[in-house]
């Protein structure tokens, strides 16, 4: 059984990074979010408008705590900044962030177990973020409940947040993945609900498309998206998969007590991990044995000492980020200026910006990955495709760099030491060096390239040059008059120019064509090892086509 003691409040909200796949460049530049700025009949997204340009007497102090917490260049990239506030460009200052939610989806019903009753938490949005000039958008759901046992908590952070099953028990039913999962109208009519139990569905699809097939409620609340892999697809933006099953979370709890809450349910909620005993560990106690220090921010948790002045503990994973804390503090519960107001701006604020480099960076370098593999050095438009593909990579991975990027983002400790954490169990400090690497590897190979292809036309006019010589020599030795062709009438001088012309260029250009050949004549006939023979024979050789 998980800890005793009820959860007053509980929040959850998801961040899932997709790739989108570019845009056929036909036509003016377009950004996906232009596909969803007309509303239609077809989508239920509309724009958010920016908090930041409506009436100032309805700026509150949550939103002034919020923009004050982070540094003026991270605020730039949240908020954008006073340029561009009447201007749709975001390079006259708007913020590079477009949002858009949907509200037809008001609960969602989660059935954990075949026979159970269903937990239902109310949704508070569902919005989707993108950013200019990189190709990934980022699903935003936040759902809330109350009074729930931590039981069913544990419950729904280790089963709301998968995408799709892994696996299936001999009973049919997922395995790690609720019973049914249910999207909810105001006015309780089931919109859509999950598939998880349909092996005979994932099975074949991933078998045909090379991907995984997400579950039909998670694929109906990303619609007019469509998955990048459907060929008879209409629409025109299509994402896949960036990460694994599991979406990332960030959840928030409220409880009577903390301090009852044991060392083994603590794990489970840093980790995402299924229910278990509470004096039981959900791994081994070898891995757990720096848990405290690992993954857990316990700068005013202390259970040892006073707990008057005791505030929240944060628990973060990398996939995972939890703050627990007593429900009975109204500094902790405060929905304004409280922790749970935090919890629900400022902190998901830092989650969308680490799961975002997260998300970019593999974007980027599996864009990469597949330019090279897609890479024939033998096909001259194979090799022109990749250094345009290349390139524009390359300059997206430049503008990312110096527009994106932060290494901290706020002085306060406590944003910036979670942010230090978060990214460290995220790896994106090592990710960003591999890509740069890779970035690195790639350059040098244009490099290389564009050098070969240089010094192969200085080869090439060396040897036009070399035998052009010869020419100029003979006629320098008999004087430029040796034929009388600037005599006669005008007609025949014209004639004798562009019959000379002629000849000349083509001369030239079938030089040029064996200027390889001649070259390597030329390299012999230079040599001192080489005998006159085999000299004889190389200049034999630049008369006859060799196949490659």
């Amino acid at each position: 059984m998980a800890s005793e003691g009820l959860v007053r409040q509980f929040r959850e909200i998801l961040i899932w990074p997709l790739q989108l796949i570019p845009l056929e460049a036909t036509g003016p530049v377009r950004n996906h979010w232009d596909l969803l700025a007309e509303p239609g009949p077809d989508h239920p997204w509309r724009e958010i408008a920016d908090e930041f340009t409506a009436d100032p007497d309805q700026f509150c102090a949550r939103h002034y705590l919020e923009f004050t917490r982070f540094l003026p260049f991270v605020q730039r990239f949240l908020y954008g900044d006073a340029r561009g506030s009447d201007n749709a460009s975001s390079a006259a200052g708007r913020s590079p962030i477009r949002a858009y939610r949907r509200g037809d989806v008001a609960q969602v019903s989660i059935v954990h177990r075949p026979g159970e009753e269903p937990v239902v938490l109310d949704v508070a949005h569902v919005d989707l973020y993108f950013f200019y000039d990189i190709d990934i958008a980022m699903l935003v759901v936040e759902v809330h409940g109350q009074d729930l046992s931590l039981e069913s908590v544990i419950d729904t952070l280790d089963g709301f947040h998968r995408a799709y099953p892994l696996a299936w028990e001999k009973s049919g039913q997922a395995s790690r993945c609720p019973h049914r999962v249910a999207w909810l109208s105001s006015a309780g009519d089931v919109l859509a609900a999950s598939d998880y139990e349909r092996q005979d569905l994932y099975l074949p699809y991933v078998c045909t498309h090379k991907a995984a097939r997400f579950s039909a409620h998670w694929e109906y609340l990303l619609q007019p998206l469509v998955p990048a892999h459907l060929s008879d697809s209409t629409s025109g933006i299509r994402y896949k998969q960036v990460e694994d099953d599991r979406i990332p979370l960030m959840s928030y709890l409220a409880v009577d007590d903390p301090q009852r809450i044991s060392r083994g349910d603590f794990a489970r909620l840093a980790f995402a991990i299924r229910r278990g005993r509470s004096d039981n560990l959900p791994y081994s106690a070898a891995f757990l044995r720096d848990f405290e220090s690992k993954y857990s921010y316990d700068r005013f948790w202390d259970p040892s000492e006073d707990q008057g002045w005791m505030g929240a503990r944060y628990l973060c994973s990398g996939p995972v980020f939890s703050m627990v804390g007593n429900a009975g503090d109204a500094l902790y519960t405060d929905s304004e200026t409280g922790l749970l107001g935090q919890f629900r701006h400022q902190y998901f604020l830092l989650g969308l910006i680490v799961h975002f480099h997260k998300a970019a960076l593999l974007m980027l370098s599996d864009r990469l990955s597949i330019a090279v593999g897609q890479l024939d050095p033998q096909d001259v438009r194979s090799s022109r495709d990749f250094q345009l593909e290349v390139r524009k990579d390359l300059e997206i991975f430049l503008r990312f760099t110096h527009r994106y990027w932060f290494h901290e983002i706020s002085n306060q400790f406590q944003l910036r030491d979670l942010f230090r954490m978060w990214t460290r169990h995220l790896g994106n400090d090592e990710l960003y060096a591999e890509v740069r690497a890779e970035v690195h590897d790639i350059n040098n190979y244009l490099d290389s390239r564009r050098a070969k292809k240089l010094a192969d036309i200085g080869v090439r006019l060396g040897v036009v040059a070399t035998f052009g010589f010869i020419g100029v020599f003979i006629t320098g030795f008999f004087g430029m008059n040796l034929f009388p062709f600037g005599e006669g009438p005008m007609g025949m001088r014209i004639l004798n120019l562009v019959v000379a012309f002629v000849l000349a260029t083509a001369l030239t250009a079938y030089t040029i064509s064996i200027s390889r050949r001649l070259a390597d004549f030329l390299d012999a006939l230079s040599s001192e090892r080489v005998s006159w023979r085999d000299k004889l024979a190389a200049f034999v050789a630049v008369w006859k086509k060799t196949r490659r």
